[in-house]
């Protein structure tokens, strides 16, 4: 297969070791380009490229934010998006199955691509940018935007830097003492008192180690868009809510200030003012409203072959 493996070096779990071994593994089975990313959207133009030259997949060797943008690149064509993981959560690496690790996951990649073990699958879209598996908006995308603030230390403090912002977001960098958006479903209901939501395109949200956060369990790679509200952002809300996700997501839909609504084919977010927002992981900016739609049978995507007597 003719190959195009796309790096970004500055990713947390990406070093020159990984990045020569998982190289050399390639090249022994396949005809291999690379690209090291070179600024943010990069990847996005390096996808559409290696479309346009009829490469049949690209790899991508980054974190999550890297892996959405050349998936914005390869979105309606039949060059295959395989993802490897390089940064420090990889939720769409381990959503497929693949392993956390770079080197480990290379290699059932490898096996995956001899078997030609390709899915088309649906995306999320959210304004004009594709998502793989989730838009945060309001808190959520708030705490986005101070972990990139700190991104350097990304590779040093992992999931700390999330927790560490995650607090100090609540306490002093998000306006809690209003609602921020309305959330408009299909059929005219509506939310009307958002102050953090989560749109799923898969499950689950993240990934905290090795345990899974699920806020809509069962959204999958073939479903359409779940939608989880949160009504207000108390101490008591915030604490039950990330209980509930590491314990399954199901006990969610029986808080009283959780809103879950599930197989939407779309969703509108309605500002009350400006609003922050996130895709896969990347801060966005600020918006008024947001468009979000499911896009079915769009991106072939390598997965990898399931264990012998199990149905694929």
């Amino acid at each position: 297969m003719k190959l195009l493996l796309v790096v970004n070096a500055v990713a947390s779990a990406v070093t020159p070791r990984n990045h020569a071994l998982i190289e050399e593994a390639l090249r022994q089975h396949h005809e291999l380009d690379v690209v090291v990313t070179a600024a943010r959207q990069h990847a996005c133009t390096l996808g559409g490229e290696a479309a346009e030259a009829g490469v049949d997949a690209v790899v991508v060797l980054g974190g999550d934010g890297t892996v959405n943008e050349v998936a914005n690149g390869l979105v309606g064509t039949r060059t295959a998006l395989a993802a490897l993981p390089g940064g420090s959560t990889n939720v769409f690496v381990r959503t497929l199955g693949f392993p956390h690790r770079p080197v480990p996951a290379v290699h059932r990649l490898v096996e995956a691509l001899a078997a030609r073990s390709i899915r088309r699958i649906g995306v999320g879209e959210a304004g004009s940018r594709s998502f793989l598996f989730h838009v945060g908006v309001g808190f959520d995308a708030a705490v986005v935007q101070q972990v990139e603030k700190h991104g350097q230390m990304k590779r040093w403090l992992g999931h700390g830097l999330f927790a560490y912002a995650a607090v100090t977001t609540w306490v002093s960098h998000y306006d809690r003492s209003r609602p921020r958006f309305r959330v408009h479903l299909p059929g005219g209901e509506v939310v009307p008192d958002g102050y953090f939501a989560i749109i799923e395109e898969t499950d689950p949200y993240t990934y905290l180690g090795p345990r899974a956060f699920r806020v809509a369990p069962g959204t999958g790679l073939e479903s359409r868009l779940s939608v989880v509200v949160l009504r207000d952002l108390s101490a008591a809300t915030l604490v039950g809510a990330a209980a509930g996700a590491l314990a399954g997501g199901s006990r969610l839909e029986t808080m009283g200030r959780v809103a879950v609504h599930r197989d939407l084919e779309s969703v509108r977010v309605e500002g009350l003012g400006p609003f922050p927002w996130q895709v896969d992981g990347d801060f966005m900016g600020e918006v008024d409203h947001l468009e979000v739609r499911h896009r079915p049978d769009c991106l072939d995507v390598v997965v990898p072959v399931p264990p012998a007597g199990t149905a694929n």
